[in-house]
């Protein structure tokens, strides 16, 4: 099967979803077990994103709750809050185009939330893009 990086970044949004599912009902995982369950191939692009998301997830969030206006992070869906917690991880670690990390992130919400959210995501994106 083929993976562009789109399928892997919704590959990426499920495995941080599912995770946060287990850190929330305090279900003992593997990080590199998880990700083996969720993709046939080995992707370096997949650890990096999963592994960069979770190692940074406390400064991901302080710089989201900057920018989300009279909102949390914690208040968003477990979907939505790995959408947006890796945009920014990409935006602000990766060398990947900011456009790209914009974009990308926008269409996950599109498949995957409402439009309020999906407008959130691209608002707190954008945002963080201009203050860069």
């Amino acid at each position: 099967m083929h993976y562009n990086r789109s399928k892997l970044r919704k590959t990426i949004m499920i495995i941080l979803y599912q995770i946060s599912l287990y850190q929330k009902n305090n279900i003992t995982y593997d990080i590199e077990d998880v990700i083996k369950e969720n993709i046939e191939i080995d992707s370096e692009f997949v650890k990096e994103m999963v592994h960069g998301v979770l190692n940074n997830v406390n400064e991901i969030d302080e710089v989201a709750n900057k920018h989300l206006k009279n909102w949390s992070i914690d208040r968003l869906g477990k979907i939505d809050q790995a959408i947006l917690r890796m945009g920014i991880y990409e935006l602000l670690y990766t060398d990947t185009p900011d456009i790209i990390c914009i974009n990308e992130a926008v269409e996950l919400a599109k498949n995957f939330s409402d439009d309020a959210v999906k407008d959130l995501i691209n608002g707190v994106l954008d945002s963080i893009y201009k203050s860069r």
